[in-house]
């Protein structure tokens, strides 16, 4: 019977050492995959094992022994210490959504690549277009330039040519003033003699 009555007394122990709460969610520990027991205690027995970063469902803690019993996805039920369990999601969990959100920044990123790429080869292509616009511009003003000195040239020669016919007409004109000068020269000199002899004929005749 006093074995009865303590197996009996520890029984209520455990009971009453057992806390139930809520069902929550719980994460295990992200570590290798840890043991389960069939009781809340080291000294139940081993109860198989759940996969590391697994999300369990909480049932209840034992604050003496510090486990906590929790169901599995499939179902089942066993205890487990609570410091395997976490309550944010494991980084096994997280992972996959860790990878997800990587992939959307980086299809960003390749966006924005792809975007500035875009903008850099239209700027790219305008500034080709401003440098054969410009370039075009610089023939251009070089062939006015050689326009304008072959013009140049082509006034000074005709210039020359109008100085060397100026000169000309100007010669021409003391020719033309020399030679009227000596005719009138000529005349003053012979008219003279010839009218007196013909005055001193007609003297004699009469």
């Amino acid at each position: 019977m006093p074995k009865l009555r303590l197996i009996g007394l520890t029984l209520f122990a455990l009971s009453a050492s057992a806390v139930v709460h809520a069902e929550e969610t719980r994460y295990v520990s992200d570590e290798l995959n840890t043991w389960v027991r069939s009781g809340p205690g080291d000294n139940y027995r081993l109860a198989g094992t759940v996969t590391a970063g697994e999300a369990v469902t909480l049932l209840q803690t034992n604050d003496a022994t510090q486990y906590g019993q929790v169901r599995d996805s499939n179902g089942r039920t066993a205890w487990i210490p609570l410091k395997e369990l976490k309550s944010e999601p494991s980084f096994k969990t997280r992972v996959p959504d860790l990878e997800n959100q990587v992939k959307t920044l980086t299809d960003k990123l390749n966006n924005i690549d792809t975007t500035w790429n875009q903008r850099t080869a239209d700027m790219q292509k305008k500034v080709a277009q401003s440098d054969s616009v410009i370039n075009g511009l610089k023939d251009e003003n070089q062939k006015l330039k050689n326009e304008l000195i072959v013009a140049q040239k082509k006034v000074s020669a005709a210039n020359l040519q109008l100085d060397d016919k100026q000169r000309t007409i100007i010669m021409q004109w003391f020719m033309y003033g020399g030679g009227v000068l000596g005719v009138g020269l000529i005349l003053g000199l012979v008219l003279p003699r010839l009218v007196p002899s013909r005055k001193r004929n007609d003297r004699w005749m009469n």
